[in-house]
């Protein structure tokens, strides 16, 4: 099988995110043909549909530059106020524009996300969910991965074991769904 290469957006910048300790403790479970890149989106200026005719900063080319050769794209978000956080939206508009021009679009997608609600981020998600539809990026809906941040979901830097298994079925759902958008 070809090689695959993800991108992994997460969606929080906090130093000690959840989100980000959980989704390299996933990454650890792809197959070893499928390589995990992190997607860097802090240092992103925001949105200004101004930018639209100049050549992007150096920031933005890199972002556009690393979905456009991602095979498939992991979306571990954090949820703010019922939604996504906003440096999570501004990095999805930065490599949408100029219109037409998306990078996103066609990538094969799945959300994930952690929370210390007892909804995860199933609100987050579902904005999420939607804004990827416009985006054009086939969604994997099942399974879903909301999960509560708790003690032992991650141990050591891995996904403890007893959620191992749920995740597992997910990362091998979303490098199937991968594999099957990408031929």
């Amino acid at each position: 099988m070809k090689p695959l290469n993800i991108a992994v957006v997460v969606g929080s910048i906090r130093k000690d995110s959840y989100n980000r300790q959980f989704a390299q403790a996933l990454v650890k479970l792809l197959p070893a043909d499928v390589q995990a890149h992190f997607i860097r989106i802090d240092d992103l200026p925001l949105y200004n549909q101004d930018s639209d005719g100049a050549p992007p900063v150096p920031a933005v080319a890199r972002l556009r530059d690393e979905v456009a050769a991602a095979d498939g794209v992991l979306f571990v978000t954090a949820e703010y106020n019922r939604s996504i956080p906003g440096v999570l939206k501004n990095a999805i508009d930065q490599a949408s524009r100029p219109w037409g021009q998306s990078k996103w679009a066609g990538k094969p997608a799945a959300v994930a996300g952690v929370s210390i609600g007892a909804i995860g981020t199933a609100v987050a998600q579902a904005h999420l969910r939607s804004v990827l539809g416009f985006l054009a990026m086939p969604e994997l809906g099942q399974p879903e991965m909301y999960l509560t941040w708790k003690e032992g979901l991650v141990v050591d830097g891995e996904i403890g074991p007893a959620s191992r298994e749920h995740v597992q079925k997910f990362v091998d759902a979303f490098v199937g769904w991968v594999r099957q958008h990408v031929g």
